[in-house]
């Protein structure tokens, strides 16, 4: 990408992709990504992570691959994304105890 930039917003992903925004969190939730997440929560994707994203839509729209065969192309083990899951589940936990300690 010419002018890279450190983070892309969802919006700027979108267009350079060709792709709805909506279509972007699907693939994140389904393919274990994680973007980090800037002020008010919002996605920040890397470079890598819109390579990561062109992949996905190549092997998807391209190569017509459903998302477990994209998935098994990408060689993304089940437990792998189980383990997002936690941590993103831990993250969240450690916020809202964050949150409770100011509430109080």
């Amino acid at each position: 990408m010419k002018g890279q930039k450190l983070y892309y917003r969802i919006g700027e992903v979108s267009q350079l992709l060709g792709v709805k925004p909506h279509v972007i969190r699907y693939w994140e939730q389904e393919f274990g990504l994680r973007p980090k997440r800037g002020l008010g929560m919002q996605r920040r994707y890397t470079p890598e992570d819109i390579e990561r994203l062109r992949t996905i839509k190549k092997l998807l729209y391209e190569e017509g691959y459903k998302i477990t065969g994209a998935k098994r192309r990408l060689k993304i083990p089940f437990a792998s994304r189980d383990q997002n899951y936690r941590d993103l589940l831990m993250e969240i936990l450690m916020e809202l105890k964050e949150i409770g300690k100011l509430l109080r």
